[in-house]
């Protein structure tokens, strides 16, 4: 790819980022994406054939810009399932404030919008894989409780960490950041670690 290809490519992806997190689910229109951009409708299809490809690779964008992968190599290099289960809980927990712009767009405009929906299923299956690595180490530590099978764990902690539990807890309920955080390591360990 050449380097105006690429440039033009984050251009879009800026573009996009900035109409989403703005419009706080309205839905927004290629031709507004290429507008901000300052380029053709036509070149945005070049680099993104289909809208849901625009709009997974903006929410995969956004991770790069905030460095999702640095925040969360204290989860991936813990030397226990304990430790793996705080740090993910503290990486995505405290993460979620700042991505919370787009994340409520593109969850407000999943019901009418495929390509949204898509762009969603994927960033969720992300944090479910994080979820099961922390499950898995708990398990490999011998201290997975046997209340739940690992996939029954995965699927409560995936559901406890969701946007739209934080954004009830922080935004309705006044929760401070530190609250959320304590609180949801706290719950995690009673319900998914061994007595």
């Amino acid at each position: 790819m050449s380097s105006k290809s690429i440039k033009t490519r984050e251009a879009i992806l800026r573009a996009a980022l900035k109409l989403l997190e703005a419009g706080q689910g309205q839905g927004v229109r290629v031709a507004d994406i290429a507008k901000e951009a300052g380029i053709s409708r036509q070149a945005v299809y070049l680099h993104f054939p289909k809208r849901a490809e625009l709009l997974i690779a903006t929410t995969r964008y956004l991770d790069d810009v905030r460095d999702a992968d640095t925040r969360l190599a204290a989860s991936r290099k813990a030397a226990s399932g304990l430790e793996r289960l705080d740090a993910f809980i503290e990486a995505w927990g405290n993460y979620i404030p700042e991505i919370y712009g787009i994340a409520k767009a593109i969850f407000a405009m999943q019901d009418t919008d495929e390509a949204a929906k898509l762009a969603w299923a994927d960033r969720m299956q992300a944090v479910r894989h994080g979820c099961d690595a922390a499950v898995q180490a708990l398990t490999r530590d011998g201290v997975l409780s046997t209340d739940n099978t690992p996939e029954q764990a995965t699927d409560i902690l995936w559901t406890m960490l969701s946007v739209r539990n934080w954004e009830q807890l922080t935004r309705d309920c006044g929760w401070s950041q530190q609250q959320y955080i304590e609180t949801i390591k706290r719950l995690s360990r009673r319900l998914l670690v061994a007595d």
